[in-house]
């Protein structure tokens, strides 16, 4: 018999036909239920006095990663929302659940106009010193609604800075960023249940980067000063926030910044905590990071009438070399690859030559298609996912490119052909 319920619509229906909810822990995510949406887009969770009090985490589209929202639920209360693609999650039924919201909502309108009064550039102190007095009643105000209750932990973690006498922007930033964790508790399970750290952790490292001229060394240092304050933290939570830092330095291109992590931090925790995946994965990504080294694979070179392999390290045959990893069976790479080969014809540059690894499952197509590309140097690499060259070099997709000066070492990495074309027309 149920206990309680977690329930909702979702608009519009048509985009959302199911949804899944987990409850989060520390360290994993944990599966409760999954149901589909009706022709309305509602939905229902039964939830029975098993499913106990805690964060739980509503999935409701693909990669869940992505596409989901958390909920508190107190085993006390039923919970009821509406979401809509364009606004969002909003919390109908449930203490918890809109007091959190609207103490966000309250928060961030108050944060806004501390933005918009330094923004003025007004001199005004009786209007700003006005603003952080509602701030500072707004913050007790919900604290104390919040008084034994889930939703506690993270108004009391949000706890900002708040002057107590004028402060120009400068002053204040300083202070802010001074002060950014002093109520955060990287021990506290509520909060490591949640995206609350990492968005912290995030806000922090990428939100107080000031000096866009010297943005990696800023970058680097706001890292060092999250890493001071979580000093206390089990490596287990430092590890898994540091990992999230990590990924968004590799996904926004800061490969410098990614392997200062690595190479200070992440790889002497996985090792502590004997992830070897995450180690192998981290080394990885830094040998074939932009400054280093390319990975050393054989090409075959005609010699006297017949073809011997010699390390790609051996080649002397231009002053830069466009490596590609592609197939014969990706749509993609047969688009990419011609106009890869007019693009460098047009430009009738000698200074770069093609060496194009075939990720193939097998031969009969890769034979077919490289007489088209008789200038390039081809590489079969049978196994196609599970190909030595391709690992070693960390391809997750074809085409994927590098390119390498005369010494094999890796100049840059175009995202696609565009960005390749851009590159080798400078």
């Amino acid at each position: 018999m149920a206990q309680h319920t977690i329930k909702g619509t979702f608009s519009p229906a048509k985009d959302y036909p199911f949804a899944v909810l987990y409850k989060v822990t520390p360290t994993t995510t944990l599966y409760v239920a999954n149901t589909q949406m009706d022709e309305k887009g509602n939905f229902q969770f039964d939830l029975d006095s098993t499913v106990n009090k805690g964060i739980y985490r509503l999935v409701y589209a693909l990669p869940q990663e992505e596409f989901n929202f958390d909920i508190i639920y107190n085993a006390n209360e039923d919970v009821s929302l509406t979401f809509n693609t364009e606004t969002g999650v909003d919390f109908k039924a449930s203490v918890e659940n809109t007091l959190m919201s609207s103490y966000t909502n309250s928060m961030s309108l108050i944060s806004q106009s501390i933005g918009n009064f330094y923004n003025q550039q007004s001199q005004d102190s009786l209007a700003l010193m006005a603003i952080f007095k509602t701030q500072k009643e707004t913050q007790i105000e919900y604290e104390k609604a919040a008084e034994n209750s889930i939703a506690s932990n993270f108004i009391k973690a949000n706890r900002p800075y708040i002057p107590e006498s004028y402060e120009d922007i400068s002053t204040y930033i300083e202070n802010l960023k001074k002060h950014f964790f002093n109520d955060v508790n990287f021990n506290n399970e509520v909060l490591q249940s949640s995206n609350f750290l990492i968005e912290r952790v995030l806000n922090y490292v990428f939100g107080m980067a000031s000096n866009k001229e010297d943005e990696i060394d800023d970058y680097k240092r706001n890292i060092d000063e999250v890493y001071e304050a979580m000093k206390d933290a089990k490596p287990e939570i430092k590890s898994t926030l540091l990992e999230v830092v990590w990924q968004q330095m590799v996904d926004t291109n800061f490969e410098e910044v990614a392997n200062y992590i690595s190479d200070r931090y992440l790889i002497k925790l996985a090792e502590s905590l004997k992830d070897t995946e995450l180690v192998n994965g981290l080394k990885l990504f830094k040998s074939v990071s932009i400054g280093n080294k390319a990975p050393e694979f054989d090409v075959f070179v005609e010699k006297n009438g017949e073809r011997t392999p010699i390390s790609m390290y051996s080649l002397d045959v231009a002053k830069k070399y466009i490596v590609v990893f592609w197939s014969s069976s990706c749509s993609h790479c047969l688009e990419e690859i011609p106009q890869l080969q007019a693009h460098l014809q047009s430009l009738n540059n000698p200074d770069y030559k093609v060496i194009a690894i075939g990720l193939e499952d097998d031969t009969y197509q890769w034979e077919k298609e490289i007489v088209k590309y008789p200038e390039f140097i081809h590489v079969l690499g049978l196994g196609k996912w599970e190909n030595k060259i391709g690992n070693s070099y960390n391809v997750g997709a074809t085409p994927t490119y590098f390119i390498l000066d005369s010494d094999k070492k890796i100049l840059a990495k175009p995202y696609d052909i565009a960005a390749l074309k851009e590159f080798i027309s400078k």
